[in-house]
């Protein structure tokens, strides 16, 4: 199996932690090396080697002992990355070892066969999850357009769908909460994977990638900074685009009351996309102290620092929290993506002497278990099916249909512009 948060993590989050393992001198070959009783440093193999049993440590006599542990390996390893037993393969391991451990005592038979049947539920939902995501994409896909002169067959609003800002917040942080759920840790470790040259001879399960609901979570982002803009950029009079703008920032306040970090970066970013903070004359009418103060929020100045401080607070809220509402902090993605890739590529797998980087994957381990613990609280808001569908649904313009959009409503202000605009008019609406 190649070198892995999924396969090295679960070393140190299911009982195994490094001062569980049985006490042993450093090995001169390389084996395990301890600190003040605590193991800081090990080669692989001198780790599963010393899960295993021996005639010395945990003999047959007490297996009673050693049995719950593996138990309580597999349980955390089958609820925490169910993805990694997608492949016949690996279920075909979990029975082995099932059926290894299952007749010491029978109550580990009930235990076991438990376990398998947690386990192919949550595949199923899983699956499930993916299926309606895929859907989702088909039918978003077929309303991308690229002009601004629509018909009246698809001619809807956001303000016509939702006039309330903290309904439009709470739908939102169901859709949020929604794709996140469905999103497994073990996809983190997929996208930034790389193959250790120190196991390269050694067969791997699967060479296959699976990160289909992270990048699905992407394009959601994405699509919602479009959403934004497009919705900014259709009416024709600048009075009820000043009054999306003025809504949308309402909305972003809402999300950050609430924790909903990704929802609210993606209003800002489609605010802040040039075919939107060109239109002058729009923003001279709106009232900008609110969106000033989101935006200083979410300044990316000192690698983001209002917005970590920001999280930190929800963070500490969802921990002393005693309701739902409380206890949501949905983290803005791409930054948690950005920093799990450089902490992943900044420290090295494996030490000089070649040992498992402890430090690097038990920090891993904390950053994704976070996001575990917030993925899985459940929405508290009521959910409304006719907004979600219009946010999963609703026509959005191209870049260049933006662009088309935001010429048509005020005016080119220099020659650069106006070219571009002349040529749109050409390619999109087929006027010169």
């Amino acid at each position: 199996m190649p070198q892995t948060l999924s396969s090295t993590s679960m070393f140190t989050s299911c009982g195994f932690s490094p001062h569980h393992l049985h006490p042993s001198k450093e090995d001169d070959e390389g084996g395990l090396i301890f600190q003040d009783g605590n193991l800081t440093s090990a080669s692989l193999d001198a780790l599963i080697q010393h899960l295993i049993p021996t005639a010395e440590y945990y003999p047959e006599a007490r297996i009673r002992k050693f049995g719950p542990k593996i138990l309580q390996l597999l349980t955390e390893w089958t609820e925490t990355f169910p993805y990694d037993f997608q492949e016949e393969r690996m279920v075909g391991c979990l029975k082995d070892i099932i059926h290894r451990i299952a007749p010491c005592d029978e109550a580990y038979w009930k235990k076991m066969n438990q376990l398998l049947q947690t386990l192919n539920q949550k595949l199923a939902t899983l699956n499930r999850g993916q299926e309606g995501i895929l859907k989702i994409n088909a039918t978003v896909s077929d309303k991308v357009v690229a002009f601004k002169s629509k018909p009246p067959s698809i001619q809807r609003e956001i303000l016509n769908v939702c006039s309330d800002p903290y309904t439009l917040a709470q739908q939102l942080t169901h859709v949020e909460l929604e794709r996140l759920s469905h999103i497994g840790p073990e996809e983190f470790v997929q996208a930034f994977v790389h193959k250790d040259p120190l196991e390269s001879t050694k067969p791997c399960f699967s060479e296959q990638k699976k990160t289909s609901n992270l990048e699905a979570y992407v394009k959601w982002f994405n699509r919602l900074c479009y959403l934004v803009a497009t919705e900014i950029c259709m009416p024709a009079k600048k009075k009820q685009r000043a009054q999306v703008i003025e809504f949308f920032i309402d909305v972003a306040r809402e999300c950050f009351n609430i924790g909903n970090f990704n929802s609210l970066m993606a209003i800002i970013s489609g605010m802040n996309m040039s075919p939107v903070s060109r239109l002058k004359k729009t923003w001279s009418k709106v009232k900008t102290a609110k969106f000033f103060i989101l935006e200083h929020q979410m300044d990316p100045t000192g690698n983001f620092y209002n917005y970590r401080t920001a999280l930190r607070g929800a963070a500490h809220r969802s921990l002393t929290a005693h309701s739902n509402r409380e206890k949501i902090v949905i983290p803005f993605f791409s930054l948690l993506i950005k920093d799990i890739y450089f902490l992943n590529e900044g420290c090295a797998n494996r030490l000089p002497n070649g040992h498992v980087n402890f430090e690097k994957f038990l920090e891993l381990a904390k950053q994704v278990g976070e996001f575990i613990t917030w993925k899985q609280v459940e929405c508290p808001f009521e959910q409304d099916d006719n907004i979600i569908h219009y946010l999963h649904t609703a026509p959005i313009f191209t870049e260049d249909g933006l662009y088309l959009a935001s010429y048509e409503s005020e005016s080119p202000e220099n020659q650069t512009e106006k070219e571009r605009w002349k040529a749109l008019r050409s390619t999109i609406l087929g006027k010169t």
